[in-house]
């Protein structure tokens, strides 16, 4: 098979995979949590094999104990997030009228002295829209997630069909690798698999480490959050940490969130929103010293302003599926890119290489003849 039609191919098969993601991603989330949990339990499968359990044995056991403790975490916060979500629906309107009015109150002394009546009326208008938009559609986000008849089938397949799903691909997993191992080409057999082994160093280091700072941070943030005395903190807290598996994300909200709350709820003691500000500022602290570079480090290998376009076009085309595995790609993105570029700065199209030209013949002129 030519260069040509092996590049043919290949991209003819990835035009047919992103279509069938792109069709069937209202289903993918439990497959994508189920893969991404087989992924990361994988290791310990492998220690409990090599101490001498059967890898059926080893997977039972691992799973058990998983469930085990996402049953008691979720019997334990189910209700106090539970609480906090209703008060936070009900009072999310009010609150954000509160705090319209707030911000004109303080700003349109300012914005009159620079712009004058116009620009404070225009001001007025803009905001007004804005916050009604905003606490529109937070509110029916957030009440869509228990009522909506899809998202309450979207967390039952996610509660229930995603340990099922992760434990036969647990199971099998060995094996799946070594099959897919003998459908590689032979001819790139020994490329393709460095390729895949530093793709597998950047994913493994950034979902297990990520997953550690993602559960630090929401620990952190909830308990901070409590302690200042903020309404909902720990909800606030653990949506700020799960979100943090998503760059910036999570921390964004979550700033916005408990300084907004918290400024409505103890005005005008500016005391207590800068405690909640406080709070994220020492977790982003936290994070950008020591959670990330002692469990992350640079794995990833990804510069940020390509993973912000990951995280939006891969959000744009596959909602919240394709905010979480974002990263995960664009890093093997990233590793195909540099492979791709290691090869053209290797090549004759690079260095401009003319081939060589044949010899003709030489004759020789004897001038003194």
């Amino acid at each position: 098979m030519t260069l040509q039609r092996q590049i043919g191919f290949w991209l003819g098969s990835l035009i047919v995979f992103v279509l069938f993601l792109v069709l069937l991603r209202d289903i993918l989330l439990p497959f994508i949590a189920a893969l991404a949990l087989a992924y990361l339990l994988d290791p310990l499968a492998d220690r409990l094999e090599r101490m001498g359990m059967s890898r059926l044995a080893a997977t039972i056991v691992i799973l058990i104990v998983f469930i085990l403790i996402f049953a008691v975490a979720l019997v334990l916060l189910a209700p106090l997030l539970g609480q906090q979500l209703a008060g936070l629906v009900a009072r999310l309107p009010g609150d954000a009228a509160k705090l319209q009015a707030l911000l004109l109150e303080k700003g349109a002394p300012w914005l009159e002295r620079f712009g004058g009546g116009e620009l404070t009326k225009e001001a007025q208008n803009s905001l007004g829209n804005l916050v009604g938009e905003a606490t529109k559609w937070a509110g029916g986000l957030l009440q869509s997630l228990w009522t909506g008849g899809t998202a309450i089938v979207g967390v039952f397949s996610l509660l229930v069909l995603t340990p099922v799903i992760a434990f036969y691909l647990l199971v099998d997993w060995d094996r799946m690798v070594a099959t897919v191992d003998s459908w590689l080409p032979r001819d790139h057999r020994d490329t393709i698999r460095g390729l895949v082994r530093e793709m597998d160093t950047a994913i493994a280091g950034f979902l297990r480490g990520q997953a550690l700072v993602c559960l630090l941070l929401g620990g952190f943030y909830a308990v901070g959050l409590s302690l200042v005395g903020v309404n909902f903190g720990a909800l606030i807290g653990i949506i700020s940490g799960f979100l943090s598996f998503i760059p910036y994300v999570g921390s964004l909200t979550g700033l916005v969130l408990a300084v907004g709350v918290a400024t409505v709820q103890f005005w005008p003691d500016w005391t207590w929103p800068l405690a909640a500000l406080g709070v994220f500022l020492a977790g982003q602290f936290l994070e950008g010293n020591i959670f990330q570079p002692k469990f992350v480090g640079d794995s990833i290998g990804v510069h940020p302003v390509w993973l912000m376009f990951a995280l939006l076009a891969f959000g744009s085309l596959f909602g919240f599926v394709g905010l979480l595995v974002a990263v995960p790609l664009a890093a093997v993105i990233g590793v195909l890119c540099r492979f791709a570029l290691r090869q053209y700065l290797g090549s004759n199209l690079y260095r401009g290489l003319a081939p060589p030209q044949p010899k003709g013949i030489e004759v020789e002129i004897d001038l003194e003849r």
